[in-house]
């Protein structure tokens, strides 16, 4: 059941924001979603598969928010860009299932989701394979494409527009993995373009 399986992730991601996945029991977030440690079993098929619909829904939901950022009203598809930048290292805090799919660098407080196999039509979508950190920024990159394709007048060149929003993704993974230092050098230069293209970024 769809509310039953969304109770349960939230109930896990409550135990998963105060503590190691190590340290996080089936029967807890079975009893903080109101339902038996067997129905939590019947949906995700054990510990592995609920951690692997985690990641799922984390990277889902960061395509979806980057789609809503870019829907936003603007004049120039650039800020949309930057805002899109700023929303992606802001998601992909520490200890989020969100840097850990964007960067691969998995372990405490959550070891990577290994694969699993199952026929279980419930839990089939948790058995997908997760995407690695090249095809999740892809995804988002076709994501930020077909989204300022439809909303920026006027139409801009497609192969221009793929990369800027791929080089406006990667700065942003680049701050999440070396975040700048507060005050350094060209702490200034930050609020420059994001992209470091030309001024007819998006068509411009």
């Amino acid at each position: 059941m769809p509310e039953v399986r969304a109770a349960l992730l939230i109930a896990a991601e409550a135990h998963l924001a105060r503590r190691p996945w190590s340290a996080v029991r089936m029967g807890e977030v079975a009893a903080s979603a109101g339902v038996s440690r067997q129905t939590l079993y019947n949906e995700f098929g054990s510990k592995e598969g609920l951690v692997r619909a985690l990641a799922r829904q984390a990277a889902d939901g960061y395509l979806a928010g980057i789609e809503r950022v870019l829907a936003r009203p603007a004049t120039d598809p650039r800020e949309l860009l930057r805002a899109a930048a700023d929303w992606t290292v802001a998601a992909a805090r520490p200890g989020t299932l969100l840097r850990s799919l964007l960067t691969g660098c998995w372990g405490d407080p959550l070891p990577a989701p290994r694969p699993a196999r199952t026929t279980a039509p419930a839990q089939c979508r948790a058995e997908l394979p997760l995407p690695g950190p090249g095809e999740l920024l892809a995804a988002a990159r076709d994501r930020a494409v077909a989204t300022l394709a439809e909303s920026t007048p006027p139409r801009p060149d497609p192969r221009e527009l793929a990369r800027e929003c791929e080089c406006a993704l990667r700065l942003a993974l680049s701050r999440i993995v070396a975040p700048p230092v507060v005050g350094g050098a060209g702490a200034g230069r930050r609020r420059g373009r994001v992209t470091g293209s030309s001024p007819r970024a998006g068509g411009r």
